[in-house]
C-alpha cells in the first residue's frame, strides 16, 4: 500500500489476445512520520520501518475493448526501536481487475474504467486489513509530442472500499507525464505525482503503511524506462512522500520488468 504500483501504458489499450508481464521488486523506508496534525517528526524510540517487496502483474486483451488484470504482492517488513525489532512476511492483498475502453478521441486519448475485487492472501494483521474489498478507477490517457518528442500523460483516481470491522474507505490518485529521450523509443523518462486519502473509524496511528486505516499523503516520483526490444522494457522508479497525515515520511525504490506475449 505505501508505494503505488505504476505500470508504462496504464490507461492505454491492450491489444486483444496480448498478454502482458510485469514482475516488480521494489524497497520502502522510513525513519520519520507525520502525526494527526501533518507535523512531521521522529519515530519513537529512534524507531525505522522498512518494506521489501515482490510483486506479479498481468494483463491480457479480452477484446477490443475490455482487458483482465491480476496482482499478487509479496512483503518483508521490518520495523525496529531502542527497544526490539520485529519482523513479519508473507503475500499481500491480491487483486484481480476488469477494464473496459469507454471512449477514444481519435486514437489518440482513451477513457478507460476499471472494477477490480481485492483478496487478501493471509491472516498475520501485520500484513494488510484483511478484509475484502473493491476499487472502482477512472483513468484518461493519452499521446502526444513535446519539444519533438513523443510523449504521454496518464491521470487515474480510484475509490476503494475494505469490507468489515473498522472498515476502510480510500481515494487513490495519480498523474504521470512521460517522454522519450531518442528517436528510436528506447529510452523514456516520467514524473509522476499521487496519493492516498483513507477514512476509518480507527484512527490510530501505525508505523505500517499497509495496516494504518486513516491517513492520508502525497508523493512524488521519477521512472526510466529502457525497452531492450519490442517485447522486453524495464523501469527504474524512485519516490518520495511530501506530504502526509498519521503515516510514515518515507521514500521508495522500485524495479520492473515488462514481457508481452502475443497469442493471437
Amino acid at each position: 500500500m505505501a508505494v503505488q504500483n505504476s505500470y508504462a501504458g496504464g490507461g492505454f489499450p491492450v491489444r486483444q489476445g496480448r498478454l502482458n508481464i510485469s514482475p516488480s521488486v521494489s524497497y520502502f523506508f522510513a525513519d520519520k512520520q507525520w502525526d494527526s496534525h501533518s507535523v512531521k517528526g521522529s519515530f519513537p524510540a529512534n524507531g525505522q520501518f522498512s518494506s521489501f517487496g515482490t510483486s506479479l502483474y498481468a494483463e491480457y486483451g479480452l477484446s477490443k475493448r475490455f482487458t483482465l488484470s491480476a496482482l499478487m504482492p509479496y512483503a518483508y517488513n521490518t520495523y525496529k526501536d531502542n527497544n526490539g525489532t520485529s519482523r513479519n512476511s508473507g503475500f499481500g492483498d491480491a487483486e484481480v481487475g476488469i477494464r473496459y475502453y469507454l471512449t477514444n478521441i481519435k486514437y489518440k486519448y482513451y477513457f478507460s474504467l476499471q472494477a477490480t475485487a481485492i483478496i487478501p492472501m493471509y491472516t498475520n494483521p501485520n500484513m494488510g486489513y484483511n478484509q475484502k474489498g473493491t476499487e472502482l478507477r477512472l483513468a484518461f490517457a493519452g499521446s502526444g509530442h513535446l519539444f519533438g518528442k513523443s510523449s504521454y500523460f496518464v491521470l487515474e483516481n480510484g475509490v476503494r472500499e475494505y469490507f468489515g470491522y473498522e472498515s476502510v474507505f480510500q481515494d487513490r490518485y495519480n498523474a504521470t507525464y512521460g517522454i522519450t529521450l531518442d528517436k528510436k523509443f528506447r529510452e523514456l523518462l516520467s514524473v509522476s505525482v499521487g496519493g492516498f486519502y483513507a477514512v476509518s473509524s480507527n484512527k490510530s496511528f501505525s508505523a505500517n503503511p499497509n495496516t494504518s486505516k486513516n491517513f492520508a499523503f502525497n508523493q512524488v516520483s521519477v521512472a526510466y524506462g529502457h525497452s531492450f526490444s519490442k517485447k522486453v522494457s524495464m523501469f527504474l522508479t524512485g519516490g518520495t512522500f511530501i506530504t502526509g497525515r498519521n503515516t510514515g515520511a518515507g521514500s521508495s525504490l522500485s524495479a520492473s520488468l515488462n514481457y508481452h506475449i502475443d497469442t493471437k
